[in-house]
Parts: C-alpha cells; structure tokens; sequence
C-alpha cells in the first residue's frame, strides 16, 4: 500500500464521515411496502414466470466465527454461566460427538475448551459456514449445506443449475473445499440441480490501515503498520463480478432446519418477484423516454430549451415527454421515495429522471423491530437535495441531533440482510458497481489487536453505502426469515433443533 493512501486513510480516521441526513424512518405506508396476501403470491408467482439472465446466490461468509464463541473463550479461563450452559446442553448441540466430548456428566471448562482447541474440534479458529448446525436422522448439516437447500428452492435455473458464490478468507479455502464435497455430489442426485460454486476472497487490495487511538499508524511488533480487512463493503467488488442479472444476497448464519424453511422460500420468492416487477416497470419507463427523445442523438447542436417552452422541435419539450416525466416522477416519489430536486428546464429534467431509473436495483426484506441486531430503513436526503430509501447502521446517526435520534426511536423494522438484486440495465448490459457507492458513508470502528486498542476504517456497508445509489424497495417479511445465529447459544433455538 503506497504512502499516500496510507495518509489518507489516517486523514479520514481523524476526520470521521459525516452525519447523514435523516428525514424519517422507512415505515409501513412510507417506504416499507406490506403486501397482502394476494399481493405476496403473484410476487411469488413472478419470481416462476418472469424471465432473468442467470440467477446467483451469494452469502458472505468470511471470517472465523471466534465472536460467536466469545463468551465460551472467556469461560475457558473462569468458568461462567456460558460454559455451564454449554456443558448441561452439549448433547443438543448438532457439533456433539461422544468420541470428542465423552459422556455426561461433563466438566464445562473441558468442554469449552474440546469445542474451540484443536485437541477437539477446533470451532475458535474455524468459519461459521463449516460448523455443524442443525442435525438430521440421516445426517448432520453446516451452515454452508442449507445454503445449497435453500438455492436450489428458489434460485434455480432454468436448465437446472443453481449458482453459488461463497465469500471466504484464503486460510479457510481447504475447510470449505472439504465441506461442498461432503455434500455437492449428494444435494445433485438428491435434488436433481447441478451446482456451480465459486469461492471468492476479499481482495487485499481494500485493506485499510489501522490507527491508534490518538490518530497515529498502529505498528505491529515488528515495527510495520497493521492492516485489516475493510468490512463487508469490500466485497461489492466480488458482486461486482458476478455475471448472472439476479442475485440472492444472505448472510451465511441466517439459516434454519428444513421443517421451518417453506417460509423463507414463499418470502425469498416474493422478494425475487418484486425485484422482477420493479425491474421491468423501469425497464419500460427507460424504453419509452428513450423512444421519445432519440432525436437528441442526432442533433450535435441540440440547444436548451426552457420546460415552459412546449417547441415540438425539442423532444424533451414535448407533452409526451412531460407526461411520461410526470408519471416517472410520481412513481419514484410514491414506489421508492425519491423526491427530485428542482430541474433547470425539460432536458435536464427527463436525463435526471433517466439518471435515476437507469441503476441496479435491491428488494430488501425488512423485519419488525423486536428486539434482534441489525441496521434499519430509513429515508436519507442526499447533498442535491433528492431523497432516498436508505439502510443505516448506528454509528451513522448523529446522537447528538435530537431529530436523527427520534427518527431511530421511531423505526419500527431492522435489517435481516436478506437482499435480492438486478445488476444488468435494459439493454442487457451489466453495471459498473462500484460506480454508486457513496464513499462518504463508511465507518470508524473500536477494534483491538493483541490486547491493544485502535481505530478500524472500514468501507461503505455492502448493504450500506456500497448500494447507496441504487434503486431500493422495501418489502416486509415474517420474522420467521430471519435464524441468525451470532452466539452458540443461538443454535438451541427452535429454528435450529
């Protein structure tokens, strides 16, 4: 990494990100749309008739899952109620194995330790997606094998290959290289589909450098500076690399056992039809203005005409024109609060309409607020004055202004993570993602390194400001689409036994 990204970064650690501008929450009737039930199905129903080119899922899942076993690390040395609770409940853990763990009754500091050492199954250093989740009669499931049962539920395609892009870090390559073999042979005959499957790194090169508390490089004990992964933001340059329209995005915790998962295929269905119906409603709008004004690319000397002035000459002017640029104005407003700033004259007013429409596009389910982590939906007001539907973590909102702090009071959803996107515009040509990021939105985190403190930058959100300039919907889904499991203590919950 040269120098002067170095002192940039530092630069905008000292400095921060600004505040974003809050105009209220995303809530049902504004911003958050809560289908009805015949609503939901001829979603659904779209999600099987609309045609796309290629479907994807992708589910990130780099890292270990050291934080999921946080509490049973620090148990290890003084035993607490987590180890306790590991020990009277190990048995309905998917991960027991008598031949690790021996038979009740067992000590909770050993078995914490057999959990995470490598005397045992050493789940402290290996990923989420390798680990045994939920167990069946016949077998026993990682978290990355209900991914490929779910995929090929709702992300087939039509000559029956499902496409899977897994985000992992390079040290954990042979672990889920072991894992898909354990399954992919047996999920094909099983299911009848052929699966494809990418495994993608996070590139090295949106490392960001670390600092210390008061500003400065955080040297390691060899005297060099400290990098680290710039969170889940990086990773829109791998979606950026995925060729297929339709793209599945969910975290690689958020899974249940099968019995509970026709509720997340019917709503992952839904999401998919909606993102289909959003994408071909503006595909038309696109279609039509473009039909409308053609003339603009034959006419090298094309001079501005003010909107007022209805010249049959200017197809900008023109009442067809201003007509089709009223219909898209409602539905930008009304569909995906989009409130435009003041145009100058007609042409500018239907390029930034055009503008607008003509950008990827994300469905987004969103879950009522009960209590479970995650970022929220909010309606954001941009520097030109235009609004948008905006997904906000809690270091983004100012605590000290009293309206950003009532507009987080008064969110009623959260976000699950649980996205489905279109990456390709109406003539079939694919976008340049990183061109809508919003590099104003990253985050200043409180990370350690070996006991020490210090100032992590990390990159726009994927599903933050890595999506800021796309076109974004939000659908209401069941909490029952939402089985994360952040703690070990989660997979005791009914989603998961």
């Amino acid at each position: 990494m040269d120098n002067i990204k170095i002192n940039a970064e530092l630069e905008r650690i000292k400095k921060g990100f600004p505040w974003l501008d809050i105009v209220a929450p995303a809530t049902p009737g504004r911003g958050i749309e809560v289908l009805t039930p015949e609503q939901a199905a001829r979603a659904e129903a779209s999600a099987d008739t609309i045609q796309t080119e290629g479907r994807c899922k992708f589910v990130p899942a780099s890292g270990a899952a050291s934080r999921m076993f946080k509490d049973i690390f620090a148990g290890e040395e003084t035993e607490n109620d987590a180890v306790r609770k590991l020990a009277s409940e190990l048995e309905n853990f998917a991960f027991y194995d008598p031949a690790v763990f021996g038979t009740a009754p067992y000590d909770p500091r050993t078995a914490a330790r057999k959990l995470l050492g490598e005397e045992g199954l050493g789940y402290g250093k290996k990923p989420k997606g390798v680990l045994k989740f939920h167990r069946y009669p016949d077998e026993v499931r990682t978290a990355l094998a209900e991914h490929f049962v779910e995929g090929q539920a709702y992300m087939r395609n039509s000559d029956g290959s499902v496409n899977i892009v897994v985000t992992i870090s390079p040290e954990h390559r042979e672990l889920f290289e072991a894992a898909l073999s354990d399954i992919k042979a047996k999920y094909e005959e099983r299911y009848g589909v052929k699966y494809n499957v990418e495994f993608t790194y996070q590139d090295k090169a949106t490392d960001t450098v670390a600092a210390t508390p008061d500003g400065k490089p955080f040297l390691k004990a060899d005297g060099t500076p400290l990098f680290r992964p710039a969170g889940h933001g990086a990773l829109i340059y791998n979606l950026n690399n995925v060729k297929e329209e339709l793209v599945s995005i969910k975290n690689i915790d958020n899974v249940c056992v099968e019995r509970m998962q026709p509720v997340t295929y019917k709503w992952k269905k839904v999401l998919i039809g909606r993102a289909l119906e959003l994408r071909d409603r503006i595909f038309d709008y696109l279609y039509t203005l473009d039909q409308l004004t053609e003339v603009r690319k034959n006419i090298a000397d094309f001079m501005y005409i003010p909107a007022n002035n209805m010249n049959q000459d200017d197809p900008f002017a023109t009442p067809e024109c201003q007509e089709l640029c009223n219909e898209i104005e409602g539905f930008l407003r009304d569909e995906l609060c989009i409130e435009m700033p003041p145009a100058k004259d007609s042409r500018d007013r239907a390029e930034a309409l055009r503008a607008k429409l003509n950008r990827p596009i994300r469905v987004c389910g969103m879950v009522k607020n009960e209590g479970e982590p995650g970022g929220g939906p909010f309606i954001v007001r941009a520097a030109d004055g235009s609004t948008s539907l905006q997904i906000l973590e809690g270091a983004q909102i100012n605590p000290d202004d009293p309206a950003a702090v009532a507009a987080l009071k008064a969110a009623t959803h959260f976000n699950p993570v649980d996205l489905v996107c279109c990456l390709l515009d109406y003539k079939g040509e694919k976008f340049n993602l990183p061109d809508y990021v919003d590099e104003e939105t990253g985050f200043i985190s409180s990370k350690s390194y070996e006991g020490r403190p210090l100032k992590a930058l990390e990159l726009p959100g994927l599903w933050n400001g890595s999506m800021s300039d796309w076109n974004t919907l939000f659908v209401e889904v069941p909490a029952e689409t939402f089985n994360p499991v952040k703690t070990v203590m989660d997979l005791l919950r009914p989603a998961h036994r």
